[in-house]
């Protein structure tokens, strides 16, 4: 090899192994636990009543642990969600650590502590989502079905609910939210699951026509949702977690579909919202999704013609300390 290609090759691959290396810094780092993204929606699904607005504040996949997730920066992602206003939040479940490269643990009640400063007019609804049933504070500790994560959300205040319903009343209009217990509940061998939930005992329960929003931690129950409800709001993808420019999230779409990773999702007509969430599994690693609270406008005299706004999103400024 003359020497000058020489140079210029040992330049570059210089470079490469630099801009890896940053990359890989980026994406252990910086994104999973320092970056922190506002992403808001405007949806009228078919049949939403004329006139009825409900903003929504998503909470999803919260994965506690430290240093990635620690209650200091669980608290800043509740206080930011109550700066929204939201007429309603909910927790999508997956409230637990999702990996063992951690400093510490966070017990439930830990992490219940952060979520005590969240407020809504039409209150705090939570469902539980497979590694809340899979395991303890992280996956190497005991689990105990999801009962110390029951007990932590409703002594915060969080109505949990696993193949439940509740009426709601906003703007004089009822409304029913929905919660299934989680589609990956029980491990019955390898890559084999049973789940909890019952759609039909769940949709049910409902006694009238008023609108229906689902919270199911999977997407995977989408395809069996019925007319009946407006939306269904999921997270446990992570929206990929790691996305690598020009091919997307490739071992995400093998796992959930193409179209069910990530996003506002319209499929005959049903209306399904998936949350990238804040936190990680398997590996403490984001690259090009990071951790998102969502904020959800559904319908109202604004925005009635909207069937599908376009994703805004803003960045939002670090939360302090990490501790």
């Amino acid at each position: 090899m003359p020497l000058l290609s020489r140079r210029l090759f040992l330049k570059g691959a210089g470079g490469l192994a630099f801009g890896a290396t940053g990359l890989g810094s980026y994406a252990f780092g910086v994104e999973p636990g320092l970056v922190l993204e506002q992403t808001s929606y405007a949806i009228t699904p078919p049949k939403w009543p004329a006139g009825l607005s409900l903003k929504i504040a998503i909470i999803a996949d919260i994965h506690a642990c430290e240093p990635w997730m620690p209650v200091s920066r669980i608290r800043t992602i509740c206080e930011l969600a109550n700066a929204m206003q939201p007429d309603l939040t909910v927790l999508l479940g997956d409230y637990n650590g999702g990996h063992n490269m951690v400093t510490r643990a966070l017990e439930p009640q830990e992490w219940a502590e952060a979520l005590e400063v969240l407020r809504a007019p039409l209150g705090v609804h939570a469902i539980l989502g497979n590694h809340d049933w899979w395991h303890g504070a992280i996956p190497k500790m005991k689990g105990d079905h999801g009962e110390s994560v029951r007990r932590a959300l409703k002594a915060a205040s969080v109505n949990v609910l696993e193949n439940d319903a509740v009426r709601l009343k906003h703007q004089g209009q009822a409304l029913w939210l929905l919660g299934l217990s989680d589609q990956l509940a029980i491990r019955i061998g390898r890559g084999r699951y049973r789940g909890m939930d019952d759609l039909a005992a769940t949709t049910g329960l409902i006694r009238d026509d008023a609108p229906a929003i689902l919270l199911a931690h999977e997407p995977f129950i989408f395809s069996q949702v019925p007319d009946r409800v407006a939306i269904t709001l999921c997270g446990h993808t992570h929206g990929g977690q790691v996305n690598i420019p020009l091919i997307g999230a490739p071992f995400a779409e093998k796992r959930f579909g193409k179209d069910h990773v990530y996003g506002h999702v319209v499929e005959k007509g049903r209306h399904m919202l998936i949350s990238a969430g804040l936190g990680t599994s398997i590996v403490p690693v984001r690259f090009m999704r990071p951790p998102e609270i969502v904020e959800l406008t559904l319908g109202g005299a604004a925005i009635a013609s909207a069937a599908d706004r376009p994703i805004t999103e803003r960045r939002l400024s670090p939360p302090a300390g990490r501790g």
